[in-house]
C-alpha cells in the first residue's frame, strides 16, 4: 500500500512539475515512454488490452515485474497526470510536436475509460464505443429492415415452404465453401493476390514478411500479431467453414494492404524515420482501432474494384478450390443485399451487452435480421462477450475510412495515395469526419 501510494504521489507530482517556476518541461521522448509503461502495466491487468508492442524491452520487463504492487486506481492516477503534463507542454500549433501530444492525449483518453471498465463500472454501449473509439454509433429499429428482408426473398431460391430465409440463405451461400484440404491452398493465392495488387501502390521495405497459419477455438476470425521489424504473424480461425469470397477478404484484411501493412507504415515511417516510440504499442481499445479496422476493411475494395473480386475468384480461386462458380454472381447479388442489414449488428450487440435482450433473444434475432445461421450468430456473441463494443470498428470503420478515401475523386491512384496518408499518420477518426 505505501508503495502504490507512492507511485501516485510521484505521477501527480509529475503533472504539476511544468508549471513550477524555473524547472523546464519534460521531452517530448520521455514522456511518450512514460506513455509506453503505462500502458503496458495496464495491458499486465488486461491481457488483450496490448494489441502489438515492439517498442523498448526494458519497458515491458518493468511492466510486468511491477504488476503485482501497482493497482487500479494508481494506473488511473498515472494516466491522468501524465495526460495533465501533455495538456500543459509548451508546443507550436501545427508542429510535429503538438501532433505528437494530440496523439498521446487520444491514446490516454481511451486508456481512461478501460480502466474504469476494468474496475467495474457499468458503461453502456454507445457511451463505451464512443469512450474508447472515439466515434459513437448509431442504434435502429430492427423493424425499419422488414423491407431489406423482403427484398432479399425474392434473391434467394425456394420459398417460404422450403424453411425460414436465413437456413435457405445460409444453405445457398454454403454451396461456395472452401474443401479443408484445399483451404490453405486457397488462401496462400488470395494473399498473394492480394500484395501483387497492392505493392504497385504502396512500396514496402525488402523486408517485409508474414507467416500464416490456420487455427481452431478462437472468438475472431482472424487476427494480426506484429512483431516488429515489418513482420507480422496471422492466424486465420477456422471454426466456422470458409466460404470463397473469404478468402480475399482476410488476405486483404490481415495483410494487404490492411492490418500488416499498416503497422509496416508506421514503423518505418513514425517510429523508424522519426523516432516517434510511441507507435511501438497498440492499443485494443483505442481510436486507432477504427483507422486499422476500417482501411484493413476498405482495403478489399480498393485492391478489387469493381467487380475484380467477383471475376478473380471465378477464374482462379473457384477452380483452386474445385468449387462450381456458375452461380457466383447471384452469391454477390446476395452479399451486396444482404450488406444492407449491416445496421442490426450494432443494434443487437448494444442490446445484448447492456442486457436489454437475453442470449436467446439476441441470437434468434441475429437470425431474423441478419439472416445468420444459429452456429454463425453463436459465434458473433463469442466476439462480443470477448471484446464487446470493439464490434463498431468494422463497419463504421469502413465506412469512416472509405468515404474519405472516395473524397479524394474517381482516380484509382489518387484514392491509393490518400489511404497512404491516412495509414501513416496520426489520424483519428474525428480527422476523417
Amino acid at each position: 500500500m505505501i508503495k502504490n501510494c507512492i507511485l501516485a504521489a510521484t505521477a501527480l507530482a509529475l503533472a504539476s512539475c511544468s508549471t513550477m517556476p524555473n524547472v523546464p518541461p519534460p521531452a517530448l521522448d520521455d514522456l511518450a515512454r512514460q506513455y509506453l509503461s503505462v500502458q503496458l502495466a495496464i495491458g499486465e491487468k488486461d491481457p488483450g488490452y496490448v494489441d502489438a508492442y515492439y517498442g523498448p524491452e526494458d519497458l515491458a520487463a518493468v511492466a510486468a515485474a511491477e504488476d503485482d504492487n501497482v493497482s487500479l486506481p494508481v494506473l488511473q492516477a498515472r494516466v491522468f497526470a501524465l495526460d495533465a503534463t501533455l495538456r500543459s507542454l509548451p508546443v507550436a500549433a501545427g508542429s510535429v510536436e503538438a501532433e505528437r501530444v494530440r496523439y498521446l492525449r487520444a491514446m490516454l483518453n481511451s486508456a481512461k475509460v478501460r480502466l474504469r471498465m476494468l474496475r467495474g463500472e457499468q458503461i453502456s454501449f454507445q457511451d463505451e464505443a464512443e469512450g474508447l473509439f472515439g466515434v459513437r454509433p448509431e442504434l435502429i429499429d430492427l423493424t425499419t429492415l422488414d423491407p431489406v428482408l423482403e427484398r432479399i426473398e425474392e434473391l434467394v431460391p425456394g420459398d417460404a415452404s422450403d424453411g425460414p430465409l436465413n437456413e435457405r440463405l445460409n444453405a445457398f451461400q454454403d454451396r461456395f465453401i472452401i474443401p479443408n484440404d484445399r483451404l490453405r491452398a486457397v488462401i496462400d493465392a488470395a494473399v498473394a493476390e492480394c500484395r501483387a495488387r497492392t505493392l504497385p501502390h504502396i512500396p514496402l521495405p525488402e523486408s517485409e514478411n508474414f507467416t500464416l497459419s490456420l487455427v481452431t477455438d478462437k472468438p475472431w476470425g482472424g487476427f494480426n500479431y506484429y512483431q516488429g521489424d515489418y513482420h507480422s504473424v496471422i492466424e486465420i480461425n477456422t471454426d466456422l467453414p470458409t466460404r470463397l469470397d473469404r478468402a480475399v477478404d482476410v488476405g486483404c484484411h490481415e495483410a494487404y494492404p490492411g492490418h500488416h501493412v499498416y503497422s509496416t507504415l508506421i514503423e518505418r515511417d513514425r517510429v523508424n524515420a522519426m523516432g516517434q516510440i510511441e507507435y511501438t504499442l497498440l492499443p485494443l481499445y483505442s481510436p486507432r482501432a477504427i483507422i486499422s479496422e476500417g482501411s484493413a476493411e476498405y482495403g478489399v475494395k480498393l485492391a478489387f474494384p469493381g467487380t475484380s473480386q467477383l471475376e478473380y475468384e471465378r477464374d482462379v480461386l473457384a477452380p483452386l478450390a474445385g468449387i462450381d462458380a456458375s452461380d457466383l454472381e447471384a452469391y454477390y447479388e446476395l452479399r451486396e443485399a444482404t450488406g444492407d442489414l449491416s445496421g442490426a449488428y450494432y443494434t443487437l450487440a448494444a442490446a445484448y451487452l447492456d442486457q436489454t435482450m437475453t442470449r436467446e433473444e439476441v441470437i434468434e434475432a441475429s437470425m431474423r435480421y441478419r439472416l445468420q445461421s444459429r452456429e454463425r450468430a453463436e459465434q458473433s456473441l463469442r466476439f462480443m462477450d470477448a471484446y464487446r463494443s470493439y464490434v463498431i470498428n468494422y463497419g463504421l470503420g469502413e465506412e469512416i475510412v472509405g468515404n474519405a478515401v472516395e473524397a479524394a475523386g474517381e482516380s484509382s491512384e489518387a484514392r491509393w495515395q490518400r489511404f497512404i496518408a491516412i495509414l501513416n499518420t496520426p489520424t483519428l477518426p474525428e480527422d476523417l469526419m
